[in-house]
């Protein structure tokens, strides 16, 4: 995000304590405070570019002075050395420890930081199964690219509206406000990934800071209207990043508080001195402003690469302390950068001449496209590179649900469960044991398994993201409720009301909270003649298991897999229990079937070691991210309970 305060007019510091603000609520988001909705930092910078550069814009223009070649100048050297900088340091640390398909990865989005496109690369790759967000230390790039395609248009746009419709201007800008806004609105809920990266559904925030650089709103005058402004607009940012979380429909009509809170705190500033501006105006807080471009660009790849490098691994986010840590190194990082990187290029006595200027960033420019280049040409490969590990590539990419039937029984986020296609996932198949496969991508990944070992038996499935094969109407999670909503009407209300199974068998990501609730769905399915067979939490790592394989032989480390195994031993012990005592069900633990339990030591008898299989076959690990099985691993796990019986 931007930090320049180069504009014709003269300096605020509120503004640049509300970067402060901005970037400080995108931290605490990124390294897991209860700010879980502050993301819309983001869009409070979209406002404020908006806002200043698009006075700079106009106002140029108006006095005729305007020059593209100038405004362009000033663009790059505003943000090309410190994104070069980053990228090139980037670069060498992806290369060193990531692993090969995540370097190709980190290689197209390298060149799409580069050509400003990064929102589209990874709008591209948004998907349930793609790669986790700690494994790609570009992905805070997508704002750039947000801001510097709307740049590149927005000023060609203004002019061709004051040659061609000079008195049209102010109306031209509201109708694409109001536009882009509604689009946004309509969109989010359906397709919340295109809503959140793609520039025409987002340019409406930087537009609202545009309409308030032009006063084509009342201006607020008063010291009491100021300070009511500017209090508002405060709470209207600081509530929502506490309420917010990453469940919410986001953006759209969710992301106009943020957007409206900073224009009035942009505007409560511009004509007289208000509580909350005096506080965003004190000096630490601006200070925190000025340097916010280099902070939020080198904040994310430390926070990624501790969970990937061991030059990283001592500044975590585990605990309030090593957040403190976390927060001084990043903000000494980005104090040294925002001095020794951001400041010659823009002023002082080594400010290069614009020739120079352009040459230095051409020549960068291609050096770190060479590299991005090169990196895809060895597809990330580095030079001894384990034999072993080669093997385990292909589990890397997050694509092995492939044998769910997704998009005909099992359903993502991005797919619309209206789709369901109960001709091939519910067929009607008289004389064989009838088992329907009820619940989310943790039920979903059965169905190979169960297919191939129970051949003689028709199964049956009805699987959507994150929702939970409960009798209550909404799932927990809000932005998904739409699928979760019409899973539950077709198991309850339509399939099983009117069909007789065997058996439905229950599997989700479960937690203590849902556990009244699968008691209650049990006893539905047990009134009307079925077995309920639930099934318990599964085997769980960390980061994606694959992963941990390949860079446990790359530093030879015996111990890596192991030291991020998840125990969710408690949990199975409760549900087994449950099942037994309660709900009068058969059970599946996972931990029984597949895993060794081993008891502590002498004193402790209530501890127990969880060791679990890490391959169901040799070279194919037992999971293909950090809690969903393989197909190997799916088969795995049916053998055990047809072997136990487990199954009628």
């Amino acid at each position: 995000m931007n930090s320049s305060k180069d504009t014709i007019q003269s300096y605020r510091p509120d503004i640049d304590g509300l970067r402060a603000l901005a970037v400080l609520l995108v931290i605490a988001d990124h390294i897991g405070t209860r700010a879980k909705g502050g993301y819309v930092g983001v869009d409070v910078f979209f406002v404020i570019s908006g806002y200043l550069i698009s006075s700079h814009i106009l106002t140029a223009m108006q006095a005729g002075t305007f020059s593209i070649v100038d405004f362009y100048e000033r663009r790059v050297r505003r943000i090309f050395p410190v994104l070069i900088a980053v990228l090139a340091s980037v670069t060498v640390v992806a290369y060193l420890y990531l692993i090969p398909p995540e370097i190709e990865a980190y290689a197209r989005s390298l060149l799409a930081a580069l050509f400003s496109v990064s929102n589209f690369e990874f709008w591209h790759e948004a998907g349930y199964f793609d790669t986790p967000s700690k494994f790609k230390p570009l992905l805070h790039t997508w704002s750039l690219g947000v801001e510097e395609q709307f740049y590149i248009f927005f000023p060609l746009l203004l002019l061709a509206v004051r040659r061609w419709l000079p008195k049209q201007l102010k109306k031209a800008l509201w109708a694409i406000f109001g536009l882009s806004l509604a689009a946004a609105i309509v969109w989010a809920p359906r397709n919340p990934e295109t809503a959140f990266f793609f520039t025409p559904l987002r340019i409406w925030e930087l537009l609202m800071g545009t309409i308030l650089s032009q006063h084509y709103v009342p201006v607020i005058q008063g010291g009491v209207r100021r300070n009511i402004a500017s209090l508002l607009g405060l709470l209207l940012i600081v509530v929502p990043a506490f309420v917010y979380s990453e469940y919410t429909v986001f953006p759209g009509l969710t992301a106009v508080p943020a957007c409206l809170g900073a224009a009035l705190i942009i505007a409560a500033g511009e004509n007289g001195s208000s509580v909350v501006g005096s506080i965003l105006a004190w000096r630490p807080v601006a200070f925190i402003g000025l340097i916010s471009y280099s902070l939020y660009l080198w904040h994310w790849p430390i926070l990624a690469f501790q969970y990937t490098t061991p030059i990283f691994a001592a500044v975590t986010v585990d605990s309030t302390k090593h957040k403190v840590v976390y927060m001084v190194v990043v903000l000494i990082v980005a104090t040294l950068s925002w001095r020794f990187i951001e400041t010659p290029f823009r002023k002082g006595r080594l400010r290069p001449e614009r020739r120079t200027m352009f040459a230095m960033a051409g020549a960068a420019f291609a050096l770190v496209a060479a590299s991005g280049i090169t990196l895809l040409a060895i597809h990330g490969m580095s030079p001894g590179f384990p034999e072993e590990a080669l093997q385990l590539m292909p589990f890397t990419d997050y694509k092995n649900s492939s044998e769910w039937r997704s998009g005909q029984c099992f359903f993502t986020p991005d797919q619309d469960f209206g789709q369901f296609d109960a001709k091939t996932c519910l067929p009607q198949q008289p004389g064989r044991p009838q088992y329907l496969i009820l619940g989310d991508s943790h039920a979903a990944q059965l169905y190979p398994g169960l297919a191939r070992v129970f051949p003689d038996a028709n199964i049956q499935q009805i699987n959507a993201t994150f929702c939970p094969p409960l009798l209550t109407e909404g799932a927990l999670f809000p932005l998904f409720k739409k699928n979760c909503l019409m899973m539950s009407q077709l198991a309850f209300q339509e399939y099983l009301a009117h069909h007789h199974v065997d058996a439905v068998i229950l599997s989700a990501t479960w937690t203590p909270a849902q556990l009244p609730e699968l008691g209650r769905t049990v006893d539905w399915i047990q009134a009307r003649g079925m077995e309920a067979i639930v099934i318990g939490p599964g085997i769980e790592y960390t980061l994606p298991l694959p992963r941990l394989l390949i860079t446990a032989m790359r530093r030879k480390d015996a111990t890596l897999v192991e030291s991020h195994f998840v125990d969710n031993s408690e949990l199975d012990h409760a549900m087994q229990s449950l099942a037994r005592d309660h709900w009068k069900t058969p059970y599946v633990s996972v931990y029984d079937d597949l895993c060794t339990r081993t008891s502590g030591t002498v004193g402790t008898p209530h501890v127990t070691a969880v060791s679990c299989p890490v391959y169901a076959a040799p070279h194919v690990p037992i999971l293909f991210d950090s809690g969903h099985l393989t197909a190997g691993g799916s088969l795995l796990l049916a053998k055990a309970m047809r072997d136990r019986n487990q199954i009628p």
